[in-house]
């Protein structure tokens, strides 16, 4: 079981940016996926970007493509998601999720909001 905890969602201006962060505890070494998905109200919960932990292949949404990016800091099991250029369509909680490559979706943290107003 792996346990995750998110930080860094807000309010933003269309625009701007934030940053996400999301600290992996537990048996980290029982997956090779650490992503990220978002679930605005009344949509179904999609993915975001992924990152394969071992290499340094990655997968974004084609919505997000250019504007977002994933990464990993293995020292510290964390994996942060750097959004920029941020759209209202960009509103919705954002979960971190870990798992087996490539749909990642074993273990999901509780969920940061992220506001973008236009």
């Amino acid at each position: 079981q792996v346990q995750l905890v998110e930080s860094g969602g807000g309010s933003v201006q269309a625009g701007g940016s934030l940053r996400l962060c999301c600290l992996a505890s537990g048996s980290t070494y029982s997956s090779n996926c650490m992503g990220w998905f978002r679930q605005a109200p009344g949509k179904e919960r999609e993915v975001v970007a992924r990152i394969h932990t071992v290499g340094i292949t990655t997968y974004y949404a084609d919505s997000v493509k250019g504007r977002f990016r994933i990464s990993r800091d293995k020292a510290k099991n964390t994996v942060y998601l750097q959004m920029d250029n941020l759209k209202p369509e960009d509103t919705a909680t954002y979960y971190c999720a870990a798992g087996a490559w490539p749909t990642c979706n074993w273990n999901w943290g509780q969920g940061t909001q992220v506001t973008v107003s236009s």
